[in-house]
């Protein structure tokens, strides 16, 4: 499943330039994998009622071409990989004037349980396990 967010560059988000501060990107992949997980009917706040935690692993960031103040961005989200225990988010940063790839980048997680022990999907939660695996794109 891939799914599109849209979002308006704020003022504050850019630099001295009028360009997206690099760092700003993170905190739009994570509205992005929030709004997807929501969608996908595993949204955190329902994970986290489970005693399911999902820290973040590692990030990374290509940038393509920038992004300016009264922009509108889509940003692309899909599951790239998903092993049952750890899984990796993909996103792909548009500008929805242009079309033009701005940002590609990749967020890696885990499950685990409230003390951060990891946690395998499909034994402790068959049901939600399965509804990863629907996300994954192939």
């Amino acid at each position: 499943m891939k799914q599109l967010f849209e979002r308006n560059i704020n003022y504050y988000e850019t630099d001295k330039m009028g360009v997206v501060h690099h760092s700003n990107y993170i905190r739009f992949f994570e509205e992005a994998r929030c709004q997807f997980l929501k969608d996908a009917n595993s949204p955190y706040d329902m994970l986290e009622e489970k005693g399911i935690m999902s820290p973040v692993l590692g990030v990374s960031c290509k940038y393509k071409q920038h992004v300016t103040f009264g922009d509108t961005i889509q940003i692309e989200t899909s599951i790239k990989e998903f092993s049952g225990v750890k899984f990796t988010v993909q996103y792909k940063v548009y500008n929805k004037n242009t079309g033009e790839l701005c940002v590609e980048g990749e967020s890696n997680h885990c499950f685990t349980d409230s003390n951060l022990k990891p946690l395998n999907m499909k034994k402790h939660y068959p049901d939600i396990y399965e509804n990863f695996m629907s996300l994954v794109v192939h």
